[in-house]
């Protein structure tokens, strides 16, 4: 099952999603900052009660999809492809996470995250909390114990990767060098282990 069957699960997803979008919608008309919370009730019909019940945050609206994140990391480590390093299956996946090209406004979307110092630091610690669930599969991966310190390191730096890239004119190529020596260095470890 991948969706809320009953209809109050139905109803409480609905509401959820009504509330994203018309945050969306409205910061990315207005400004992040120019939007209130009680602006979002008010255009998804609902109480600010029941915003804080979906979202426990005005940043939380920005980053309706966390939840999926954390399993998208750990499957591009368990599920990559034959011969295809854990490095280069990580750098694959943060390079899908800078292009999103369904939606025409991903674009003006990342601008309003990079020029809005509250949603740019939220992004970045909502990003990096899954870090060690990354370290975990990893871990996992190689038959290594759960706490190891390597795999700790890749999944941190593999994650702080995103964070860095947006500071070059080239993100993509920026992703590319720092996972080039990652997986470098990730290479010697498993030699030596």
């Amino acid at each position: 099952m991948t969706g809320p069957t009953g209809r109050r699960e139905r109803k409480k997803a609905q509401t959820r999603r009504s509330l994203a979008e018309a945050a969306l919608q409205l910061f990315l008309d207005r400004g992040y900052d120019q939007v209130g919370v009680k602006d979002v009730a008010d255009a998804a019909d609902v109480s600010v009660t029941t915003l804080f019940k979906h979202f426990p945050s005005k940043e939380a609206l920005v980053f309706d999809q966390d939840d999926d994140r954390e399993a998208a990391l750990v499957a591009a480590v368990r599920d990559r492809a034959p011969g295809q390093s854990i490095p280069q299956a990580l750098c694959a996946h943060v390079l899908r996470t800078l292009t999103k090209k369904d939606d025409p406004r991903f674009a003006e979307f990342l601008r309003m995250v990079e020029d809005t110092p509250a949603l740019r630091d939220y992004a970045h610690r909502m990003w990096m909390r899954h870090e060690e669930a990354v370290a975990r599969a990893v871990a996992q991966e190689i038959g290594a114990p759960e706490n190891d310190a390597a795999c700790a390191a890749l999944a941190h730096f593999a994650l702080e990767t995103r964070a860095l890239a947006g500071r070059y004119a080239d993100p993509r190529r920026a992703v590319e060098e720092v996972f080039g020596l990652l997986e470098r260095g990730w290479a010697g470890v498993r030699a030596g282990g």
